[in-house]
């Protein structure tokens, strides 16, 4: 025999289910009261039956055809079926029986946004707002959040989430949702002040003083937004967000041991999370502590292995030790997933320019030109490598060109320096002395070419020449 799916003896609302099917059946000696329809309807509804739950509302609405609830019962499937218009009037009419009831506002809200109706959604929530009172009005806040962040009236949410807390202080779902539209409406002085007052009232509120903090954090306060997420963390000892957002505050203040072991703590508190792991690794790459670097950027990179930065961030840690061979492993990895990054090329340039495999080099630094054709950093690369060949000739040709779309006194230093070492003495010579002029302070350039220019008397006797001009 087939299972009646909806056939559970021991639940009431089976039993209710039961009754309703023997009604439907024309089984005589059943009744079910208005509430009871209702119980009828979720019931289906909550099982995603749609068919069977219009279905048994419309029996309802036969049996009760003044009942308010059941009719926006009824609405409110019409507009899961996208029957708008239908159900609109079903609205209007419950509205000659019952203004006083939420659920009609919040549905009329529903058809107006399905008709991209707005300005009729929000006009109707802010004259219902007047009609409400307690909870009841918080929801008509929330709905009119809603409506102002879907038609992206960024700030009218904020200012909803403000009056919700202004009547309920520990509400929980506004004090979450408020600290991002703070930030992302830059209204964090106001957020600030909000959240003061909530502090005056509620001083044990750990979302209040998180969200003090981050308003802080928003303004760049780091010091003050710390001291805020430290009363957040003394009321919740396991508030792991206040960790992870103090760990990027201690990361702006440059104090990367603090942040470390705030930002170890979230790792306790919450399952294993690549971004934690990378800043982590950040903190101990600006500490200079590579191999600790390396472990937690290959932990981030274990739960993400297709994110190209990671790979990158390892190889540098390699090429910091000077350890061209796994840097340019890892480099590999990363331009595998990531071919046309001009950084990536650049780094795989320079550590085989390290190697002495100018050719691959050349090849690598090509890359990145063609990628950023502006970009300095790619012709330094470029020039330099072809200063190692000693190909002169072809270094000087591409620097005509060069010259003529990037303006850079960085080029003019390297074509002193070329010149110098092709044996154009007084070119060089001459062109090294524009450069002294127009840029002094860059005169390390020609050091970063090749040291060894420095050492050539009429070289140190220009450089002594400017540098006392400049120091005047």
């Amino acid at each position: 025999m087939k299972e009646n799916p909806y056939n559970q003896d021991s639940d009431p609302t089976e039993e209710l289910v039961q009754k309703y099917l023997s009604i439907k059946a024309g089984k005589p000696g059943f009744f079910l009261d208005e509430e009871e329809y209702e119980r009828v309807v979720d019931y289906f509804d909550d099982l995603e039956d749609i068919p069977q739950a219009l279905e048994a509302v419309e029996k309802g609405c036969e049996q009760y055809p003044y009942s308010s609830s059941l009719l926006l019962k009824k609405a409110d499937l019409f507009i899961a079926t996208r029957r708008y218009h239908e159900a609109m009037q079903i609205l209007q009419y419950v509205e000659l029986l019952d203004a006083n009831d939420i659920n009609l506002y919040i549905l009329k809200t529903d058809v107006y946004l399905a008709l991209d109706q707005q300005e009729k959604a929000v006009a109707l929530l802010e004259n219902a707002l007047g009609l409400f009172e307690g909870e009841e009005r918080l929801e008509l806040l929330f709905e009119l959040s809603d409506v102002y962040d879907d038609y992206e009236e960024f700030g009218k949410v904020f200012d909803c989430l403000k009056l919700i807390l202004e009547q309920d202080p520990n509400n929980e779902e506004a004090l979450y949702k408020i600290c991002f539209w703070s930030d992302f409406t830059q209204r964090n002085e106001e957020s600030i002040r909000l959240h003061e007052k909530i502090i005056d009232e509620f001083p044990y509120s750990e979302l209040a003083w998180f969200n003090l903090g981050a308003a802080y954090q928003g303004l760049k306060l780091y010091e003050k937004s710390i001291d805020a997420y430290k009363y957040a963390i003394a009321i919740d000892e396991k508030f792991d967000f206040a960790y992870r957002n103090m760990g990027d505050a201690y990361i702006r203040l440059r104090k990367f041991k603090d942040a470390i072991e705030v930002l170890e703590k979230v790792l306790e508190l919450s399952r294993p999370e690549e971004v934690i792991y990378e800043a982590i690794g950040h903190c101990y790459d600006r500490l200079k502590n590579y191999a600790q670097a390396r472990f937690f950027y290959k932990k981030a990179s274990h739960l993400n292995q297709e994110d190209s930065k990671l790979h990158f961030k390892v190889a540098t840690t390699y090429m910091n030790e000077l350890n061209w061979p796994l840097a340019v492993k890892h480099l590999e990895n990363a331009l595998h997933l990531f071919k046309s990054h001009p950084e990536y090329n650049l780094a795989m340039g320079e550590c085989k320019l390290q190697l002495g495999q100018y050719r691959e080099a050349l090849h690598s630094f090509t890359a990145v030109i063609s990628l950023k054709p502006r970009n300095i950093s790619g012709w330094e690369a470029y020039l330099r490598c072809l200063y190692l060949m000693e190909n002169y000739h072809e270094a000087l040709s591409d620097l005509e060109k060069i010259l003529k779309y990037i303006s850079k006194p960085i080029l003019l230093y390297y074509r002193a320096g070329i010149l110098l070492a092709y044996g154009k003495t007084k070119d060089g010579l001459l062109q090294l002395e524009t450069a002294l002029i127009l840029a002094p302070k860059q005169s390390r350039r020609l050091a970063d070419l090749d040291p060894e220019l420095l050492k050539l008397p009429a070289v140190q006797d220009l450089m002594v020449k400017y540098r006392k001009k400049a120091s005047k």
